[in-house]
């Protein structure tokens, strides 16, 4: 381990055991340099992993301050959009289309999504930062027989008041898959993993009330941003 990630961790420990608790100021850098026998831009490391965590906020003049750590409730058997998400949170979030592409469903994306080989489809992949932190990476594939177009701005807003309000479309049922998945390097550019090896993925098979499939969406989740919630009923 390298002398930054150790420090980042020993720092982590003291935030997350509550030694350094919500709203206290970390030592200053000097001050981190002296603890840990480090220099300046080894301490500056360290501190800007603890910022890409959301552990931290740095503000100039005052130093870094430990941040208020809230996990977002994702209801796993409901079938939300996430702008709908954030607005019954009210959750601080901005939605960046990274690329809307037009593809045709060869065997391994049939495998995937599991769309008829020959099909064409959009793929739209959409970055979400929540609280400054780029914290979920959407990809989603829509049938174009059932969405004929869509574009960048529908996108960044909500596709599914795209299809329900303007296409007229019955969003009905979804089938979905929770894994812990290694990631990606999609998901190191576009996600602030830190030191994270891992991220959260749902794959969702989505139906129409006729029974239809007109989407698959991969939704892959930094760890520490979000907590997957059930309800679930005995039966008796």
């Amino acid at each position: 381990m390298k002398k930054y990630e150790h420090i980042y961790k020993e720092l982590e420990n003291r935030i997350l055991s509550g030694q350094y608790p919500v709203g206290h100021y970390l030592p200053t850098e000097m001050e981190l340099c002296e603890q840990f026998s480090a220099s300046r831009d080894t301490v500056r490391k360290a501190l800007s992993l603890l910022t890409k965590e959301g552990l931290i906020i740095k503000s100039q003049g005052r130093g870094s301050q430990v941040k208020k750590q809230e996990l977002i409730n994702f209801p796993v058997s409901e079938l939300s959009s996430y702008q709908e998400l954030v607005a019954l949170h009210g959750i601080t979030s901005k939605t960046n289309v990274i690329s809307l592409d037009n593809l045709i469903v060869d065997d391994e994306l049939r495998k995937l999504t599991g769309f008829p080989v020959g099909t064409h489809v959009f793929r739209i992949t959409r970055q979400r930062v929540v609280d400054n932190v780029a914290s979920v990476l959407d990809i989603d594939y829509l049938l174009k027989p059932i969405v004929p177009s869509i574009s960048r701005e529908i996108a960044e807003q909500s596709i599914y008041a795209y299809l329900e309000k303007e296409l007229g479309l019955a969003i009905s049922y979804a089938q979905k898959q929770i894994t812990i998945d290694n990631a990606r390097d999609q998901d190191k550019i576009l996600l602030d993993l830190g030191s994270d090896k891992h991220v959260v993925c749902i794959r969702s098979k989505v139906y129409l009330a006729d029974n239809r499939q007109f989407q698959f969406t991969e939704s892959r989740h930094k760890l520490e941003k979000f907590q997957f919630i059930d309800f679930a009923r005995r039966k008796l």
